[in-house]
């Protein structure tokens, strides 16, 4: 299985990227990156690109995307939130469509509420699961935990992870099911992308229980 990965240096992305590569099913793994990251892996592929508006020049052909990119809504303007958020990834996806591929987009829980970053990701959603790709799914996550020294690039998310990790264990212990992890994530995008999922929007349960 082909994959194309979009957000690999973020968190999430960082995660799905690992279990991707440990995964013997998948034989290739395409990045698209604004910079080259120097890491090396006999399945890893790079692609630098700059303009993520226009891909009009990219071959991008695989068995599935995962779409990881994002950026969080804190201090971030509409203007800025949309282009990153919406505008970036349907550009993408007008290049990829396919009745051959499997495009899974990661969004957040509540992404049905009406605040800003909400908005923007339900109307992404909206317009991928509209797009004549094979499957679509959208993954919302809640609390995830970052796993095998994988740390988030948004400084803030670093500094409140300590914090919070003793809300992430009782968690664990009064609902297991509401957090899920990065591992999970990933494992939970391989097995959707080769077997399918009954519904096409997962939130943290559906993800934990999908990485089986």
């Amino acid at each position: 299985m082909k994959i194309i990965l979009f957000g690999a240096t973020g968190m999430v992305g960082q995660g799905v990227l690992r279990e991707c590569l440990l995964d013997p099913v998948v034989t290739e793994v395409i990045t698209v990156l604004r910079s080259p990251t120097g890491r090396r892996h006999p399945k890893l592929r790079e692609i630098n690109h700059k303009d993520f508006t226009d891909f009009s020049g990219v071959s991008l052909q695989a068995d599935a995307c995962f779409w990881c990119l994002g950026v969080t809504s804190a201090g971030t303007s509409e203007a800025d939130y949309t282009r990153i958020t919406h505008d970036f990834t349907v550009a993408a996806a007008k290049v990829m469509v396919s009745p051959a591929m499997t495009f899974v987009f990661v969004s957040g829980t509540g992404a049905e509420g009406k605040a800003m970053w909400a908005r923007i990701k339900r109307k992404t959603e909206i317009a991928l699961l509209a797009m004549p790709f094979k499957e679509v799914y959208v993954f919302r996550p809640g609390l995830i935990q970052p796993l095998n020294g994988i740390r988030s690039r948004t400084r803030i998310y670093n500094l409140l992870y300590p914090i919070i990790y003793p809300l992430m264990l009782l968690m664990k212990w009064v609902r297991p099911d509401s957090i899920t992890t990065t591992e999970r994530v990933g494992r939970a995008m391989l097995r959707i992308a080769r077997d399918g999922y009954p519904v096409k929007i997962l939130e943290s349960p559906d993800i934990n229980a999908a990485a089986q």
